[in-house]
C-alpha cells in the first residue's frame, strides 16, 4: 500500500538540506517508538519519499516556496501504513529542517499491474550497500551499468523477501533479475558534469553513517513477485531509513488516488 500525506506549510521559503532523507527518517522513528504499539517499533518493511514541492535552490540546500509539500510512505503491510499515516496525522506540526509542515490528508494511490519489465523512477535515492558492510564499501561506486549493480540490488530484494515471510524459492524464474538503466539519461547528466550518484548521511543509534545513493530512470526485469515487493518495499538497502523508493515512469500518481484519511476524521474519532 502506498499512501501520499499532503501537509500545509507555514512558512513558506525555509531551508530544509539537499539531502534529508535523515530528518525525515528520525521523525517517522520518533513517532513509532514514543507509540504503545510495540510491533511496530523497529518495523522494518516500509519505504518513504523525500519532501515534494515547489523549491528554489540556494547555496546551502532547498527552499520549499509552495504552500503544500506531500510525502509518500508506503509498505506492504496495510496495518502498519495505517498505523503509521494516523501517527502523523495526529501531530499538529512536524518540523524538518527549518521547515515547519502540518500534517492535513492521506490519499491511497489506487493499485497498478505492474509487467516483468517495468520502467521506474527513482523518488529517493537507491542504496546498494548498507554501513554494515564497512565505511569505504558503502560508498563505492558501481556503474548501474554493470551486472555487480543488479547482483547487490538482486541479492539485498531476496534476502528482504525472505525475511518478510515470502518464499522466493518458489518464484518461478526468480533469479532472471536485471537492472538496465536509461542510457540516454545517464549521457546527458554526464555530458553536463552533472551527478547521478552522492554521498548520503545515514544515521544508526545517533552515529553518523554514510551511503553512496543514485538517481536515475531504469527498466527493472524482474518477475511479477519482486516488482510487487520493491514498488511497496523499495528497491535495495536501507529502505526503511528513506532510501529505495520508486515510482513508474511515464505516469502521474496524483491521478491514481484515492481518499485514505484526514486529520479530521481522527480529531472527530
Amino acid at each position: 500500500m502506498r499512501v501520499r500525506i499532503t501537509f500545509n506549510v507555514s512558512n513558506r521559503g525555509a531551508l530544509v538540506p539537499f539531502h534529508h532523507q535523515f530528518l525525515i527518517s528520525e521523525v517517522i522513528k520518533e513517532l513509532l517508538l514514543k507509540d504503545d504499539a510495540k510491533e511496530y517499533k523497529e518495523y522494518p518493511f516500509y519505504s518513504f519519499s523525500g519532501l515534494k514541492g515547489q523549491t528554489r535552490l540556494s547555496r546551502n540546500g532547498l527552499r520549499y516556496n509552495s504552500k503544500k509539500v506531500t510525502i509518500v510512505v508506503s509498505s506492504l503491510s496495510e496495518e502498519f501504513i495505517g498505523h503509521l499515516v494516523g501517527l502523523i496525522l495526529k501531530e499538529e506540526c512536524i518540523s524538518i529542517a527549518e521547515l515547519n509542515i502540518h500534517p492535513e490528508i492521506a490519499e491511497e494511490e489506487v493499485s497498478v499491474s505492474l509487467e516483468r519489465n517495468t520502467k521506474y523512477l527513482c523518488i529517493s535515492p537507491l542504496v546498494l550497500i548498507s554501513p554494515d558492510q564497512g565505511p569505504e564499501a558503502s560508498k563505492q561506486f558501481i556503474d548501474p551499468s554493470y551486472d555487480e549493480f543488479s547482483d547487490y540490488l538482486y541479492d539485498t530484494t531476496i534476502i528482504r523477501m525472505s525475511k518478510y515471510g515470502i518464499e522466493t524459492d518458489k518464484i518461478p524464474e526468480v533469479q532472471k533479475f536485471q537492472l538496465v538503466p536509461d542510457k540516454d539519461y545517464l549521457d546527458k547528466i554526464r555530458s553536463s558534469n552533472k551527478k547521478f550518484a552522492r554521498i548520503y548521511p545515514v544515521y544508526s543509534n545517533g552515529e553518523k553513517q554514510e551511503v553512496r545513493g543514485y538517481t536515475f530512470p531504469f527498466t527493472l526485469y524482474a518477475a511479477d513477485e519482486i516488482q510487487d515487493f520493491i514498488f511497496t518495499c523499495g528497491l535495495g538497502a536501507q529502505c526503511c531509513k528513506g532510501f529505495g523508493m520508486l515510482d513508474l515512469a511515464n505516469s502521474n500518481p496524483i491521478e491514481r488516488t484515492v481518499p485514505f484519511m484526514t486529520k479530521s476524521e481522527l480529531v472527530s474519532a
